[in-house]
């Protein structure tokens, strides 16, 4: 054979690679440019015309802004035509998420992230929304009225959730995904992203958000699914491939985002004899470990299966100290935490927020994971895991003595009775139950026990409690006096003439972010009274008060010297000109102002 044949061979096989990667990869919202590229074409017939379909129902979220017994700003908006768009502007018709930008990072109730998360893993939120009819994506569009650039990733799943018999098999592909990028208008606009191509039919899309790089909160309006009833022929136009485009992300994986055949690669078979090592086996042990500390979660489990030394270094227990399966939210089952159980006997921490969905982790898989693995758990990180029941908790506070961090937010299909187990868990010190069915009818007197017997409490959310009072407020500010972050957000019985943030104010002089969001009873009286105590408040969101003039928030700045976030929005006393002066002279503090559509 000539050996210009072999060569050719290999040169197609690298084009091939080149195209087919190129072919995977878009940039937000736009088509990639035409000499660099490869377009995907789907070839037609009548009878095989494009589905255009919004959302019908949003079965699924991490979490929203607005009240679970309202529709105003919450995840349920996102289902059907759109309510707003294509106006721009702040709409409680809209869906809009809990948090924007780095200031809940920068609190006192932030989190230490968890070591071994991959780079390319930035999720913070999520919705899922099913539509009517399965079909094959060609296009999927998001409707932002308000800080678009949120959305950094969209997935398809092969499940139908109106199926009457659940699937054999569910697998999510990734249509689409980008880093956070900055966008600068706030204005609305049509994203449309260039997706992929997928084998599967579906009719469940999910958008993962980040909204870390954000001025504000994004608001999207509605989902709009683009699809074929038939698997369409692709047509590949193909032109040149610049080489710098090739770079390491680009030959990751992305098919499986890097977890492709989990259960295989947690298996610690045995190793057939391989080569000399070297002198790799001369280092020190703990000089292994630690280089190894720099692997991925399936880095680790790829290098496992190369030889008997790096699988005695990569099973070795301390490697598992810090444990975060979130960004494999889609790949982890059952037999998932089987193989990794022999691994985790000393793990310290546990993220498994978001995972086990759709039978994907049984009752049973996670209570023997946690018998032969909770005993040293000191973290636990839950969220949106609606595989919990109450069986769950009750294993968690009989196998994990030593807990003090427990994360059940978003949990909403645990039952009331389930949350009497916690109690169990003496040593807790850190308990997230957001958007969970706590039945709690007087808040006043769970503030008076909290005043009574939790004296060093230092972070206390209280978002869109109904019903507390002045005399529970009164009782956390005499009982919790080490509190530096409070979040009364939403609070509508709490009234500034019954002088319950003024008694804020004078007994909790260490705190660093006060939410007053949506009490429009603040006035300059409260402002001052903070100016005067509270000289190390570094958050306060006194959104949509009409009693706080320019003047006391002038003179909060120039008393707290580390202020960096003040969210005035919807203040009426506060106009433009004011937040423009207030920003020449206090150039390090981020003012937000909104106004009213």
């Amino acid at each position: 054979m000539s050996p210009v044949f072999p060569m050719l061979t290999v040169l197609t096989m690298f084009y091939y690679m080149c195209l087919r990667r190129r072919a995977m990869t878009a940039t937000r919202g736009e088509m990639m440019n035409s000499h660099r590229t490869i377009v995907s074409n789907s070839r037609t017939s009548p009878l095989n015309a494009e589905v255009v379909q919004y959302a019908k129902e949003v079965v699924d979220f991490s979490s929203h802004y607005g009240s679970e017994n309202s529709m105003s700003y919450t995840m349920w908006n996102l289902a059907g035509v759109p309510n707003v768009f294509p106006s721009s502007g702040d709409f409680t018709q809209t869906a809009v998420f809990r948090t924007y930008g780095t200031w809940w990072d920068q609190c006192p109730s932030a989190s230490l992230p968890f070591k071994r998360t991959p780079p390319n893993f930035q999720s913070q939120d999520y919705v899922e929304l099913t539509f009517e009819q399965q079909v094959y994506p060609t296009a999927v569009h998001v409707l932002e009225t308000y800080h678009p650039g949120a959305v950094i990733r969209i997935l398809a799943c092969s499940a139908n959730p109106y199926s009457p018999s659940p699937p054999a098999e569910v697998r999510w592909e990734t249509l689409w995904s980008e880093r956070p990028t900055k966008v600068n208008a706030s204005q609305a606009r049509q994203f449309k992203p260039c997706i992929k191509q997928i084998n599967f039919p579906t009719n469940l899309i999910r958008l993962e958000i980040n909204s870390s790089l954000l001025d504000y909160y994004t608001e999207l309006d509605a989902v709009v699914l683009h699809g074929m009833k038939d698997k369409p022929l692709l047509s590949l136009k193909t032109s040149l491939v610049d080489m710098n485009d090739l770079d390491d992300d680009d030959y990751e994986d992305k098919d499986g985002c890097g977890m492709d055949s989990l259960n295989k690669k947690f298996n610690s078979a045995a190793l057939r004899e391989g080569p000399n090592n070297g002198y790799f086996d001369k280092l020190p042990y703990e000089l292994i470990q630690l280089i190894l500390k720099h692997l991925t979660l399936p880095d680790l489990c790829r290098l496992a299966q190369t030889c008997k030394l790096l699988n005695q270094h990569c099973c070795d227990p301390l490697q598992y100290i810090h444990l975060n399966l979130q960004p494999y939210w889609a790949k982890v089952n059952d037999t998932s935490l089987e193989f990794l159980q022999t691994r985790c006997t000393l793990v310290q921490w546990l993220n498994l927020s978001w995972t086990g969905n759709r039978g994907f982790i049984s009752v049973a898989g996670f209570s023997r994971f946690l018998k032969g693995c909770g005993s040293e758990l000191v973290r636990l990180e839950l969220s949106c895991s609606h595989f919990l029941n109450e069986t769950c908790l009750e294993v968690i506070s009989e196998m994990c003595p030593n807990l003090q961090d427990l994360n059940l937010s978003s949990c909403d299909k645990l039952p009331p009775q389930a949350f009497n187990h916690i109690a169990k868990l003496c040593s807790l010190k850190r308990l997230i139950l957001y958007r969970t069915k706590v039945e709690i009818e007087d808040y006043d007197v769970i503030a008076s026990m909290i005043g009574a017997k939790c004296k060093k409490l230092r972070t206390l959310d209280l978002w869109r409690c109904k019903n507390i009072t002045e005399n529970g407020i009164a009782e956390l500010a005499s009982g919790c006096p080490l509190l530096e972050e409070l979040d009364l957000g939403w609070c509508p019985t709490l009234q500034s003439s019954t002088g319950c943030f003024t008694k804020l104010a004078r007994q909790l002089p260490n705190l660093q972010k006060l939410f007053l969001t949506a009490n429009r009873s603040v006035c300059d009286t409260d402002i001052e009274e903070l100016a005067s105590n509270c000289t190390r408040l570094r958050q306060l969101d006194i959104l949509g008060t009409r009693m706080v003039s320019p003047a006391s928030l002038r003179k909060l700045l120039e008393s707290c010297k580390d202020l960096c976030l003040l969210d005035v929005s919807f203040c009426s006393q506060i106009d433009n000109r004011s937040v423009l002066e207030l920003n020449a002279s206090f150039p390090k503090v981020f003012i937000k102002k909104s106004f009213t559509q």
